[in-house]
């Protein structure tokens, strides 16, 4: 044989063993760049938890007060109330948007009623103002205040352009948010605990 095909033969083993090396060094590259392109895709644990529903515990609320969770980044009031606020809430029909919470995408058909809840005694709602996303502030004190009319019989006040909602946390006419507080989907785990985000039981 002479040196001239030995020496071709070798350059192609040579050319043989390159590419491949190459070319396997290739494959876990390109596998490095897509196996964590493709995990982005999966939601984060982060993510997750923001979505999961989430646990209040009722046990110290006492009537007439109010606390806040929050649940996917949003403030969810739970406010538990008095006889008296609960009796007061009929009286507020004819002033309201939509008293009877017939828009159906406000809240869920368990809570389509006058109190807007599952137990008239607690109000759970977002604290979300409808028209621009604010931040409705309490207003449960009955009677004459500012920016408030004099025959207010207790609810939420959205200080930025003046939308005033009831104790079902019902929106009042001729105010610029269009429509009710929204009420999240929710459910009692026992007496005292609540749970927010889910509503399998309700």
């Amino acid at each position: 044989m002479s040196e001239s095909v030995v020496k071709s033969g070798l350059v192609d083993a040579e050319k043989r063993t390159w590419l491949i090396a190459s070319s396997a060094v290739g494959a876990l590259g390109t596998a490095a760049l897509v196996v964590p392109f493709v995990a982005s895709f999966e939601p984060s644990e982060r993510a997750k938890a923001a979505g999961a529903a989430v646990e209040a515990d009722i046990s110290g609320l006492k009537p007439g007060e109010k606390m806040t969770v929050a649940w996917r980044g949003k403030p969810v009031w739970i406010v538990r109330r008095t006889p008296e606020m609960l009796a007061d809430l009929s009286k507020n029909d004819p002033e309201l948007v939509d008293p009877q919470s017939k828009v159906a995408s406000q809240q869920p058909a368990y809570a389509q009623n006058e109190t807007r809840s599952i137990k008239p005694e607690y109000l759970v709602a977002i604290g979300i103002c409808t028209h621009l996303g604010c931040s409705p502030g309490d207003k449960f004190t009955a009677g004459p205040q500012p920016s408030l009319p004099d025959d207010w019989r207790g609810g939420f006040l959205c200080p930025c352009h003046g939308s005033t909602f009831d104790l079902s946390a019902r929106v009042y006419k001729n105010k610029p948010a269009p429509t009710n507080l929204e009420i999240p989907p929710h459910m009692y785990l026992s007496e005292t605990k609540l749970l927010i985000g889910e509503d399998k039981k309700a």
